[in-house]
């Protein structure tokens, strides 16, 4: 007998996934919004950005967003890929070539969105994990947690401790006077004057660079966070939030402490690659934890559940959400769109974060009141399900429409 594997419907959604899926593309934009309007990539922030207004926000966004909310990401990426494994052993239907072709799509997505959009893309990376994330979400539950403490501690670990030792046997291991002036004046060549043909060549070159060492490291980072987001999935600990809040509340108040003192390290002497990677490989998650637990505690109040439903709606469109960012952020800063490349100051780059993310809430809200799904998500799941995908999601759709 042949079963068809469908999509998760609305009703078995679990609304708090999708208000941290929210959150988490919120702090994802305002850090991506550094590499959106500067070359951020070639600088050390440290010591680049001099004005008062610029050192106070860089200062907040190290410490409170940057690398603290892709690790939320990532682990409901994991939450959500073992939900869809135990609906699959449940309904027992296939799991993985399914998986796989949903997978694939999305490595489509990712390739396009970093060259023909913006070469910082995510996606390509978290896809390559998933197709990993088939075999390891198969691992027991008892076992999941410590597997990915063990993966992401240990090289992360053994980096920042050679790193640590070479700073102490170089003095130029310091970040103080790093600045690649050549690339610095090649990014802004391109993206600031170049026509569209020089800056998808000069994109293309840096998603080179970054795609391919975020694929390689993401084995060792990306990887075992997916991981333990799938552990917490199978021990449910988002649907058990309210019978669990005692021991959240506890992880909560030391995480949220102990990730601000973690990535505070950098500001507490003079900065270096040591302390940069301290603060980010492990301050970064760290501070995550303390901001997932926030966020379930504070859901279980009703009003505040009220108020931040509509954060949810973004969060539920997460895939068009995320890519639209791009759009608007590189229109905005390119020179074929405003561009404002390299001409804002870290205070209104971060205020257009939080107000192209309000747009588009109001957007999610509006489109879901018509729509089971973002345009992207329809994309993206009738590629994967094709006629499988249930008469009433398909009716529901912008094409159908």
């Amino acid at each position: 007998m042949i079963v068809k594997l469908t999509p998760t419907t609305l009703g078995n959604r679990v609304e708090a996934l999708d208000l941290l899926r929210g959150i988490a593309l919120l702090g994802i934009f305002i850090a991506n919004m550094l590499l959106f309007h500067s070359p951020y990539l070639y600088i050390d922030p440290y010591s680049w950005f001099s004005t008062p207004s610029d050192v106070a926000t860089y200062k907040w966004i190290n410490i409170f967003v940057e690398a603290s909310f892709y690790p939320i990401f990532a682990m409901l990426f994991g939450y959500g890929l073992n939900m869809q494994y135990e609906k699959a052993m449940a309904n027992k239907t296939s799991f993985a070539p399914v998986m796989a072709r949903r997978l694939s799509i999305l490595l489509g997505f990712g390739v396009l969105h970093a060259v023909f959009i913006w070469s910082g893309d995510i996606l390509f990376t978290y896809a390559l994990m998933g197709f990993v994330m088939i075999a390891f979400v198969r691992i027991p539950k008892k076992w999941v947690l410590p597997i990915a403490a063990i993966i992401y501690i240990i090289p992360s670990g053994l980096l920042a401790a050679a790193t640590y030792f070479l700073g102490k046997l170089s003095s130029s291991a310091g970040l103080e006077e790093y600045a690649d002036i050549h690339q610095i004046e090649l990014s802004i060549s391109a993206y600031a004057h170049g026509t569209y043909a020089e800056i998808l060549s000069y994109r293309f070159f840096e998603w080179l660079l970054m795609g391919l060492v975020s694929s390689l490291t993401g084995f060792f980072i990306v990887l075992p966070l997916i991981l333990f987001g799938a552990g917490l999935s199978k021990w449910k600990v988002i649907e058990r939030a309210s019978e669990w809040k005692g021991r959240i509340a506890v992880v909560t108040v030391i995480a949220l402490a102990g990730g601000i003192w973690l990535k505070s390290i950098p500001y507490a002497g003079q900065p270096g690659m040591d302390t940069k990677l301290l603060q980010q490989l492990f301050g970064g998650p760290i501070l995550a934890a303390g901001y997932v637990g926030l966020i379930l505690l504070l859901f279980q109040i009703p009003l505040l559940r009220k108020i931040l439903r509509p954060i949810s709606k973004a969060g539920r469109m997460s895939l068009t959400t995320y890519i639209t960012q791009s759009i608007v952020a590189t229109l905005i800063f390119y020179s074929y769109g405003l561009g404002m490349y390299g001409k804002v100051d870290l205070a209104t780059g971060t205020w257009i974060a939080v107000g192209v993310f309000a747009i588009q809430v109001i957007f999610a809200e509006v489109w879901l009141t018509k729509f089971k799904m973002g345009p992207l998500e329809w994309l993206w799941r009738k590629g994967t399900y094709g006629k499988n995908l249930k008469d009433k999601e398909e009716k529901s759709s912008p094409v159908a429409k």
